[in-house]
């Protein structure tokens, strides 16, 4: 069904930003700083934070003397010299004036910037998710209601299976062992290896997919992938053993903008998982 043409406005861009050894700028060290902090550590980033000691958070302490991705300056913004080789710009600090000269300057450098309880100097926005593993899942209200982003996120969590962060890593080294199996991209291979991944998710629970080791991928593409066929668990030994919950990260500004970890979990690790859960629902 074709979309309502006229209804396809009014909202942002949903990204995946890979950061990973990208050079992210933090100024200010406060309560929010320390999310932020913790969303682009994540996010495999490395950070710069400036931020004058005395305002630091305990969280950020934390993270400053535990981290060996963070370059910290007891300082605060310095101008554009701060900005050289610079990916991206979060700003966190109670100073509307300074954190809007910060971002004029990462306009003019065409550095993305995210300045906190300032809609309208923001690039992109942080909020609400879960993550489960590889699994991440953002909840965008596009900075109409960061509260109700939350109370959103708390009824995805709440209906999540359990193990579908193990679950996904799973079928992520198994995708990646029958691309070593049958290499190749695209033709009438790349569409085999889909179909027959989608059969495994599929015709497997999440708790089977969460038991699979390499023995068993091993004897899973022996048995099925080179006969075209699904063998069921319990023909590859498939015990059950302790779930594992969903852990979640929360923010306190509205969701668009998602920074995940490193590019494993990518598309079809998601679309395995909104499939299993559908199918559960």
């Amino acid at each position: 069904m074709a979309p309502d043409i006229a209804s396809l406005f009014g909202g942002s861009l949903l990204l995946a930003w890979q950061l990973k050894n990208k050079r992210v700028l933090i100024v200010g060290g406060g309560d929010v700083a320390s999310g932020r902090i913790e969303s682009v550590l994540v996010a495999d980033a490395l950070i710069t934070l400036i931020a004058p000691r005395a305002g630091l958070h305990s969280l950020t302490k934390s993270f400053i003397e535990t981290s060996d991705r963070i370059t910290y300056y007891d300082r605060t913004f310095a101008g554009s010299s701060d900005l050289v080789g610079v990916d991206m710009v979060l700003t966190a600090i109670d100073d509307v004036e300074s954190s809007r000269e910060i971002c004029n300057l990462c306009r003019t450098l065409k550095i993305p910037v995210n300045v906190a309880d300032i809609p309208p100097s923001c690039d992109f926005y942080f909020g609400s998710q879960i993550r489960s593993g590889p699994l991440q899942i953002m909840i965008s209200t596009n900075g109409q209601s960061p509260k109700l982003a939350n109370i959103i996120r708390r009824r995805i969590e709440n209906n999540l299976p359990d193990n579908v962060g193990e679950a996904i890593e799973k079928v992520g080294m198994l995708r990646s062992k029958l691309r070593e199996r049958a290499p190749g991209v695209g033709g009438e291979l790349g569409k085999r290896r889909m179909r027959w991944m989608v059969d495994v998710c599929t015709s497997w629970e999440m708790e089977e997919l969460a038991m699979l080791d390499d023995e068993m991928m091993a004897q899973l593409l022996d048995d099925g992938w080179e006969h075209n066929a699904v063998p069921k668990p319990q023909e590859l030994g498939a015990q059950s053993k302790p779930t594992r919950s969903v852990s979640t990260m929360s923010e306190k500004i509205p969701v668009n903008f998602l920074l995940p970890a490193s590019a494993g979990f990518i598309a079809g690790a998601a679309c395995v998982a909104f499939a299993l859960l559908s199918r559960r629902s």
